[in-house]
């Protein structure tokens, strides 16, 4: 065991103890006082075991850590809004504990490409659904107004009864708008890179164009397509083109001039044209910024969809719920929006950087 999860367990178990110490100021009846009591205790017992016992850190810091937040989180209707002192050492305390747990695995050694591919989704796992339990204990434990930051339960209860209108909204904005867009955007920007590398004029002119365009706000381009294509999904679509359209143009070109000039050197002596050249050398030497392009833009995509919602749509999509739903104080359906559209957005990169690495396992940034 490394030096750093001990630095950890030091103040946890400290931290406990004072909550151990203070149960008497956990509100609530004499019941739930004792119970909080018991889930201090473990995490001082963990603490002091660990370290006197190292071999046995990793199992106790994770069972006393999320034995305790079961606890925590159990007890938590009770004393919502009434938190004493000793409630919030106990949530340090906890927090504290499940970080020298996470850290404990994160310096594990693992064999074999299949355990390093669980650990590196077991701790990410971990480390949000921790900032999910932090954020619920500290909003029902300060008594946060909904209006202000609703809680993850609050936010799941309304995803669980407002599917049918979520998964509307989804088609309606993602599946429409952001793919169409996205596909039409990557495929003439990597077009016209593939035309603009063939005629230099137009690789001097279009690259400059090509920066302006991006730094111009989505806020100025969502109301003109709307007047040009209208309130339905074709003018957001529309939007995403413009968004995607210059990254991936900029980043293809960039990656056609990044083959070597020996390699270049020897498909000329082989007497290769310009197209074989391009398809056995120049594109594969590209695919890693091309990736990029593809990766940036579909991040990118879904933004410029649901920011152009704002300004003009029918009464369907992500943009135009939020923007409802906000001037109607539903925050919690804003935060369901939200957490839809970082899943969809999400899922759709990995699904991006998993093509990525089929097609490019070749590059030195995927060799072990």
């Amino acid at each position: 065991m490394k030096a750093g999860a001990p630095q950890l367990l030091y103040p946890a178990a400290a931290i406990a103890l004072v909550a151990l110490v203070l149960r008497a100021s956990l509100d609530g009846p004499s019941v739930m006082a004792t119970v909080l009591a018991v889930a201090a205790g473990l995490l001082v017992l963990a603490g002091l075991v660990s370290l006197w016992r190292p071999r046995w850190q990793l199992l106790l810091t994770g069972v006393a850590a999320h034995a305790a937040v079961y606890i925590l989180l159990a007890e938590l209707p009770e004393i919502a809004g009434r938190a004493g002192l000793g409630f919030w050492c106990l949530v340090i305390a906890a927090w504290l504990t499940a970080w020298a747990f996470v850290q404990s695995l994160s310096e594990m050694r693992t064999e074999g490409r299949a355990a390093s591919r669980l650990f590196g989704v077991i701790i990410p796992a971990l480390f949000g659904i921790w900032c999910l339990i932090l954020w619920e204990l500290i909003v029902r434990g300060f008594a946060v107004p909904a209006v202000i930051l609703p809680a993850p339960s609050a936010v799941w209860e309304r995803i669980l009864a407002s599917i049918p209108i979520l998964w509307a909204d989804f088609q309606q904005t993602f599946i429409k708008a952001v793919l169409t867009g996205y596909a039409i955007g990557c495929l003439s920007g990597f077009a016209v890179a593939i035309l603009a590398d063939r005629i230099p004029f137009l690789r001097r002119g279009l690259l400059p164009i090509g920066n302006l365009v991006s730094a111009l706000p989505i806020v100025g381009i969502a109301p003109i397509m709307v007047m040009w294509f209208g309130f339905d999904w074709p003018s957001k679509a529309a939007v995403v083109v413009v968004m995607t359209f210059f990254p991936m143009l900029v980043n293809t070109v960039a990656g056609l001039a990044a083959s070597g000039a020996q390699e270049r050197d020897l498909m000329r002596t082989y007497a290769a044209n310009y197209w074989q050249t391009l398809l056995r050398l120049r594109l594969p030497a590209a695919l890693p910024f091309i990736f990029n392009a593809l990766k940036i833009n579909s991040t990118l995509a879904l933004i410029g969809a649901i920011v152009a919602e704002f300004f003009g749509t029918p009464i369907v999509g992500m943009g135009f719920r939020i923007s409802t739903e906000v001037g109607r104080l539903a925050i919690d359906m804003v935060w369901a929006e939200i957490a839809v559209a970082a899943l969809a957005g999400s899922a759709f990169y990995g699904l991006v950087s998993v093509v990525e690495r089929m097609f490019t396992f070749w590059h030195p940034s995927y060799r072990s």
